[in-house]
């Protein structure tokens, strides 16, 4: 079995500039930055026959490529937060690309995505975060802005559990149309 996500990889400068973020928060578990990325969609656990199906269902998929732009920094629920983000600015072609996957996959025969597509990097997850600290971060932060980077392809990636974390794995790339 193959856990599966699809996703859209960052150019080196973009994953460094990320990666001097990941700092000063006590107790935050940081994204390596070689994992750092755009989810698309995420599928889970997948045998091989069913991941060459979904390869299959994905390299029908046509679109073209777009800029696609990170801005701002946050959390999902701030009441009790898990999860810190950077941003992905709203694009019209990202919203048609993750919809002509969400359509391929279920021709593909997985079951339609339930959550509301919100495109953002993880930057870290944590379990009790100290709030003052955090909040400091969200601050210090809030005014992050990266260069625009040329989307030309996605990605099947799939996740491997290792003692000292997650190693993503790129199983087949999709190239995009000339923009």
């Amino acid at each position: 079995m193959l856990r599966l996500f699809v996703g859209v990889g960052f150019p080196p400068e973009l994953k460094l500039r990320l990666s001097l973020l990941c700092s000063g928060i006590p107790g935050a578990r940081w994204v390596a930055a070689d994992n750092l990325h755009l989810t698309l969609r995420f599928i889970g656990e997948a045998s091989e026959d069913r991941a060459a199906d979904i390869d299959a269902a994905l390299s029908r998929v046509r679109a073209r490529s777009f800029g696609l732009q990170l801005s701002g920094i946050g959390v999902f629920t701030p009441e009790k937060p898990r999860l810190l983000w950077a941003g992905i600015e709203k694009d019209p072609q990202l919203s048609a690309l993750h919809d002509k996957i969400e359509q391929a996959l279920i021709r593909a025969g997985l079951p339609p995505e339930e959550r509301k597509f919100s495109p953002h990097v993880t930057l870290a997850r944590f379990r009790h975060p100290s709030l003052d600290r955090l909040r400091d971060f969200l601050v210090r932060h809030a005014q992050f802005r990266a260069d625009p980077f040329p989307v030309t392809r996605f990605s099947l990636v799939a996740s491997f559990q290792t003692k000292a974390g997650s190693i993503y794995e790129d199983q087949a790339d999709y190239p995009l149309d000339p923009a």
